[in-house]
């Protein structure tokens, strides 16, 4: 469970409620079902015709990557590729083999499995950049349509709030009601702007985030990866490895893997 994801969530959502309360409103005040599905519901059969039906269907699942944190594991990382890289120089790169189905990361396994079979570091680096550039224009896809309900939502407010004037002018007669009226046709807006700054764009952050991470992550086993290959000192490994990392993680990494 990510906690930061629910504590900024909950926080967003539990301010706005403060400020409708301490300002003597009452919660249902705010909540009007016409609203909800102009705003909600319609911003969301917009990303039908933004993407693909299984873009749209599929958000539900990439916005729930928000609240899982992602399990990195830098530092099992290099220890490994550390270990991986003094047993290819004791006893050769085919040695690596009866270690690979051990492996639980494919990205790196496809890297030692070309290492093993003896090509070319070039074509090597290719291969792994490339899949690496697919996996980041997915993230890339997905993290788009999630920016999209973004930008949707306020503009669908605003068309709702249209729609309530419209409503509210054609009974202009009607005095009392141009207030309460009013009040209902600027919830649209309201609601707009909740789903975009509350939710939508925050997340689409965090998913960029988490793409950030996950190619460092990448790009790190293909150095490691290439290292072996050259036969380079498991050290020089290490420091190479390490400065993927922020100073912080650094030093409390550096510190168990370079302990020898």
């Amino acid at each position: 469970m990510n906690l930061s994801t629910i504590i900024g969530l909950v926080g967003c959502f539990g301010m706005v409620l403060m400020g409708i309360m301490t300002g003597g409103n009452s919660v249902l005040t705010y909540v009007d079902i016409p609203s909800v599905l102009i705003v909600v519901a319609g911003s969301y059969f917009g990303l039908f015709t933004f993407g693909s039906m299984s873009d749209a269907l599929g958000i539900f699942g990439t916005i729930g990557l928000t609240m899982k944190t992602p399990q990195l594991n830098e530092k099992g990382l290099i220890t490994k590729l550390m270990s991986m890289s003094e047993k290819a120089r004791r006893e050769g790169l085919l040695a690596l083999e009866e270690e690979l189905e051990d492996l639980d990361d494919e990205f790196m396994k496809k890297g030692l499995r070309l290492v093993v079979d003896g090509t070319d570091a070039e074509v090597i680096r290719n291969l792994m950049e490339t899949e690496l550039n697919q996996m980041q224009e997915r993230h890339v896809a997905k993290i788009s349509v999630v920016n999209m309900w973004g930008t949707l939502a306020p503009g669908l407010g605003m068309l709702g709030t249209v729609i309530g004037l419209i409503g509210m002018l054609k009974n202009l007669e009607d005095k009392s009601a141009l207030g309460p009226n009013m009040a209902v046709a600027l919830i649209t807006t309201l609601y707009g702007s909740m789903v975009a700054n509350l939710m939508m764009i925050p997340w689409a952050g965090k998913l960029k985030s988490f793409d950030g991470a996950e190619s460092r992550v990448k790009e790190m086993e293909i150095e490691g990866v290439l290292s072996i290959q050259a036969g380079d000192n498991p050290r020089i490994l290490a420091m190479k490895l390490l400065s993927y990392l922020t100073p912080a993680d650094r030093k409390s990494v550096e510190a168990e893997v370079l302990k020898d």
